[in-house]
């Protein structure tokens, strides 16, 4: 990831959602350097006091780079690294944070070129939202239309995801489709758990929950 941002510079704060959801992808068997990735960055996301995640983010990177570079041809691996790199820019914020978002997309793109349902097609997903909360030209790279495209992709792939759901019912309501996000987030919430990640989804459930929550209020007029 949840992965998300105002719009990614100061917006770009929302990156960490991407993080701090994001996917937190299940699916598929990982190296146990990818794995150690992946569980680290739930502690952060969930457990670790807001001043010093930043910090936490710029350590993990370097670990998630040490398992791609293990592991080159490994989509997971390259997943993992831009979910790190996108959550990271997002607590970092600001200008600085687009040469970040600008590496995670690369690796997502080499993801889906070598395996696009690794991780039930989180790649699609992570790209989508990176997509739709960078800002657009010339200060970055986003794109409502593709975006959309993306995130169409990422549920095709994992129809039932909580992931998945969820980011596409935050990009609906981000767009003003009010209804359309509620039916998708009550989806998420309707998502099977993943075994082994039970703080990833907890943590997810407490932002679809918040989210419908809050378009539910929309839709009544509140």
């Amino acid at each position: 990831m949840s992965i998300p941002y105002p719009r990614i510079l100061a917006p770009l704060s929302g990156l960490a959602l991407l993080a701090v959801s994001a996917l937190a992808f299940a699916g598929g068997a990982l190296s146990a350097q990818v794995a150690s990735v992946r569980d680290r960055w739930a502690e952060i996301n969930y457990n670790t006091p807001k001043p010093q995640r930043e910090a936490a983010f710029e350590a993990l990177v370097k670990q998630a780079a040490a398992a791609r570079a293990a592991q080159p041809q490994d989509a997971a691996a390259l997943i993992w690294e831009g979910i790190v790199l996108s959550s990271f820019a997002g607590e970092r914020g600001g200008i600085g944070a687009i040469g970040l978002v600008k590496q995670a997309r690369a690796d997502f793109e080499q993801a889906i070129k070598i395996d696009a349902k690794a991780l039930d097609g989180s790649a699609y997903t992570s790209l989508g939202v990176l997509y739709y909360q960078v800002p657009g030209w010339p200060i970055g790279f986003g794109d409502d239309k593709k975006a959309r495209e993306l995130l169409r992709k990422g549920l095709q792939t994992d129809p039932d995801g909580i992931d998945a759901n969820y980011f596409f019912g935050d990009f609906l309501q981000d767009q003003g489709d009010w209804k359309g996000a509620a039916a998708a987030l009550e989806k998420a919430l309707a998502a099977p758990p993943r075994p082994g990640r039970e703080l990833a989804d907890q943590g997810r459930r407490k932002e679809a929950s918040a989210l419908l929550a809050k378009v539910r209020t929309h839709l009544a007029g509140g």
